[in-house]
């Protein structure tokens, strides 16, 4: 019987699933890849930040995004609920004062001032859905700005991703979803017909944009099995499971040349804090 993933559903939010990254936080920071400049500089750009304006890191992680928007001269406030990812995002913000941290879950946190940008890098679905929009607007100034962004995953090389695919078959292991082997490239759907967008509209945030950012990263073998260590789909999988297909996937890596070139497309959702819906 293939090893399932049991509640992998992306948007389920909550759950003790979303601290199983911490596990190995320092792995899962070296693993993930930056996000854009170009992000950043267009996030800075909507919000339009005024003098005294902060920005609240929503599930802020081990700090990857963290660290460019502190960079730019913005105050931000991190609230991020494993002790272990906060660890190493203390002490890699360590010479940035500018930076203060929280180690609580958003839903339970409690603001102490309104702020200019909310942004969540990664995290916004492991947000309670039935309350990371009331809380989002009770954390923002009105207008304030809200940027939800996202990396997807995908291997070039149609070959590599034939063999792996098959490789998980042979060892009895689902492919989980939202990996570099995902059958169909994310994000799926775009603009107004994107869920993000909806539920964002639906929950009073207005001027809504959707932009897409693509780069692409060339990773050795160890560099991608680090990649795929991090995603929540694999770390969930009995450890005997990981370590065979992770062992398996290196083999194949390194006979196509022990590089993998992979393509990161970003997806990032804009709006503005409007008024409660009735």
């Amino acid at each position: 019987m293939p090893h399932g993933i049991p509640g992998n559903d992306p948007t389920s939010g909550t759950g003790e699933r979303r601290h199983i990254f911490g596990e190995d936080a320092e792995q899962y920071d070296t693993g993930r890849p930056d996000y854009p400049h170009q992000l950043v500089a267009d996030v800075l750009d909507f919000s339009d930040l005024g003098a005294g304006d902060a920005a609240l890191d929503v599930g802020a992680g081990t700090g990857k995004a963290t660290l460019p928007f502190a960079r730019s001269g913005v105050p931000v406030t991190c609230v991020e609920p494993d002790a272990r990812m906060a660890r190493v995002l203390r002490h890699r913000c360590a010479t940035l004062p500018q930076v203060t941290l929280a180690v609580a879950d958003f839903e339970n946190w409690q603001p102490v001032r309104r702020y200019g940008l909310l942004y969540c890098a990664q995290a916004w679905h492991w947000v309670d859905p039935d309350m990371r929009w009331t809380r989002a607007r009770a954390a923002l100034s009105p207008g304030g700005a809200i940027a939800l962004f996202w990396n997807h995953w995908l291997l070039q090389s149609d070959e590599l991703v034939h063999q792996l695919t098959a490789a998980h078959t042979r060892h009895g292991i689902e492919v989980p979803p939202d990996t570099l082997l995902a059958p169909h490239p994310r994000p799926a759907r775009r603009g107004p017909d994107a869920r993000q967008w909806r539920d964002m509209t639906a929950n009073g945030f207005v001027d809504p944009d959707h932009r897409l950012y693509t780069s692409v990263h060339e990773r050795s073998t160890p560099e991608l099995i680090e990649l795929l260590a991090s995603l929540s789909g694999y770390r969930v999988l009995p450890a005997d499971a990981r370590e065979r297909i992770f062992a398996e996937t290196a083999r194949i890596v390194d006979a196509h040349g022990g590089r993998a070139q992979v393509e990161v497309i970003t997806s990032l959702f804009l709006g503005r804090a409007g008024t409660a819906p009735r």
